[in-house]
């Protein structure tokens, strides 16, 4: 099953409307490392990350592990082990995983750009809880951290996130006076 994902924060899993915060710079084609943009796409979920000091490994069909404080993420596209985990401290750039926001207690890590990775072309898409007001991210999607629990009980090793840029529409929305507008000068 997919986690169907439009700016500009909405996602439908298993025929539920979710809403979720996407990055500050939107759902973009052309990502790129440090823009904010979600990247437009169909993104396996490879695993789920947990924080198990905060929550109990949750119902899922996705392999789990365990975080820990020395958990990181490498961002730094000039280094080898670039949109890679690492262990804190680490001699490169990195994003620490263990957080105290509780943002990042569950994670599940995205499969953009690390089947064969292309430095510079963004890291660290992770699909995790969202902040209370839904802020925007930093290219990740984030969602409630109920219905992100709903999503794990019914993921397994075939499900993706597709995230779909600014043009597409989720399915039942009316189109706005700007797409209508749009529409009829194409």
């Amino acid at each position: 099953m997919d986690l169907l994902v439009y700016a500009p924060g909405w996602a439908l899993w298993d025929g539920a409307r979710l809403r979720c915060a996407v990055g500050r710079g939107g759902i973009r084609a052309d990502k790129h490392e440090g823009d904010g943009a979600t990247p437009a796409g169909s993104w396996p979920m490879r695993r789920l990350l947990y924080r198990p000091d905060r929550i109990a490994v949750p119902a899922t069909r996705l392999a789990a592990a365990p975080l820990a404080p020395q958990d990181g993420w490498c961002d730094d596209p000039e280094d080898a082990l670039y949109n890679r985990p690492v262990r804190l401290p680490y001699r490169g750039r990195a994003e620490r995983l263990w957080r105290e926001d509780g943002i990042y207690d569950l994670i599940v890590p995205l499969g953009y750009n690390d089947d064969r990775v292309v430095p510079g072309a963004g890291s660290a898409i992770f699909l995790h809880v969202a902040r209370p007001d839904y802020a925007p991210t930093e290219g990740c999607i984030a969602l409630a951290e109920a219905d992100l629990l709903r999503v794990l009980a019914g993921a397994d090793a075939t499900a993706r996130v597709v995230a779909h840029g600014p043009e597409a529409r989720a399915p039942g929305r009316a189109a706005t006076a700007r797409e209508r507008a749009a529409r009829q000068h194409a």
